[in-house]
């Protein structure tokens, strides 16, 4: 079973849908669930201090092996203190793998069922992992949290090509347990099978086998989704997926972060999120509002001293009107892209919050529907 320094306990479950509250502990606190991870990929959330981060209410935030192997490298983060040192976070972080950045540079890439070979986009450089040499690198980055290295098919793929990546993954997955020994770092599990439900399930049970027959996975990460597919095609896939997964572990939907499709998520059995999009689209000058999503390019806000939300409690929607970062947008300042980063990582968190409050309250189908019927539910 999974490791006692990572407890995970359901503190509520919604009686008409999947969703339920509960709280992963770790070696560096607690991380209420559900929960969005703010993406600091390069060990950084762009522009954004590891201050701003808490005080805009960030639980856990997600770092990329890959990135960080090739810049500044594991061996140099190790000897700082490891990543928590290393960039000033004194809460739970998680690694991912990096095999999605491995696996999207296909053209470089050179795969078979002992590892991967790839070239580092820095100094086009070559490379060699192995799950045991991915699980070493992970060690030495020190996050709490640690994922298996997987291979991640494209969208679309063909059957035969997604079933290979299950197989290939499961046993990678098997060879990570295996090298994994640090007791101060979990290891989640990755289901993977695109859009093919059977291949999911699949992948479910081949991730159940080895955990039975070993010491476990403290979660399971679910990934292979959002690689172009309509978010509509990747929950009805989900459903039912997420249940099949044991009850007692956190289960981790990667790289998601609309707010209307987290939530849809939620009533899946979805505990934990990432994704890039709300700091992307910020630098992009587009905001996340109960009124559905802002783009602050338009010429309607030129005039507006009105807050982007006056529901929000964000730094700047405090202290800033959609005239200014209006202004700050076209004039291209990189305040522009802070401030709307603080506020649409503010407005996921703060939309964490009202789910995990409206579970504990056996209301969240409800605050689900009102939500779909809002403004909010504008397509991000």
């Amino acid at each position: 079973m999974a490791s006692k320094r990572f407890q995970f306990q359901i503190i509520r479950s919604d009686e008409r849908s999947a969703a339920r509250a509960a709280s992963l502990d770790t070696p560096h606190g607690s991380i209420p669930t559900p929960a969005f991870m703010p993406v600091g990929t390069k060990a950084t959330v762009k522009g954004l201090t590891s201050e701003q981060l808490k005080d805009i209410g960030a639980l856990v935030l997600l770092a990329n092996t890959y990135h960080l192997y090739l810049r500044p490298g594991a061996g140099l983060i190790k000897q700082a203190g490891g990543l928590h040192r290393f960039m000033a976070w004194d809460k739970p972080i998680l690694t991912d793998s990096g095999g999605f950045q491995i696996f999207s540079l296909a053209s470089t890439l050179k795969l078979d069922d002992d590892g991967v070979s790839f070239a580092s986009i820095v100094d086009g450089s070559r490379h060699r992992w192995t799950p045991e040499d991915n699980i070493r690198v992970q060690g030495e980055l020190g996050a709490d949290i640690i994922m298996q290295l997987d291979e991640c098919p494209p969208w679309p793929a063909e059957y035969d090509q997604v079933r290979k990546a299950v197989l290939r993954s499961a046993e990678w997955a098997r060879r990570c347990r295996a090298a994994h020994d640090d007791p101060s770092q979990a290891l989640f599990a990755i289901n993977q099978g695109g859009l093919y439900q059977d291949l999911r399930y699949e992948s479910v049970n081949r991730l159940l086998e080895i955990d039975a027959l070993s010491s476990g996975f403290e979660g399971f990460g679910i990934g292979g989704y959002s690689v172009g597919e309509p978010h509509e095609m990747m929950l009805q896939s989900l459903e039912g997926i997420a249940e099949a997964l044991p009850k007692d572990r956190p289960r981790y939907l990667m790289g998601v972060g609309n707010p209307t499709s987290m939530l849809k998520a939620i009533a899946l059995g979805i505990d934990l999120f990432d994704c890039v999009l709300p700091t992307r689209t910020a630098r992009m000058g587009s905001a996340f509002s109960s009124f559905g999503r802002l783009n602050l390019r338009n010429a309607r806000f030129k005039d507006d001293l009105d807050s982007l939300d006056p529901y929000c409690k964000c730094f700047t929607c405090q202290n800033h009107s959609r005239a200014y970062i209006r202004h700050l947008v076209v004039s291209k300042e990189m305040l522009a892209g802070v401030l709307l980063s603080i506020h649409n990582l503010h407005y996921l968190n703060e939309t964490m919050s009202r789910a995990r409050q409206a579970i504990a309250e056996d209301r969240f189908t409800q605050f689900l529907s009102d939500w779909l019927n809002s403004p909010a539910a504008d397509d991000y």
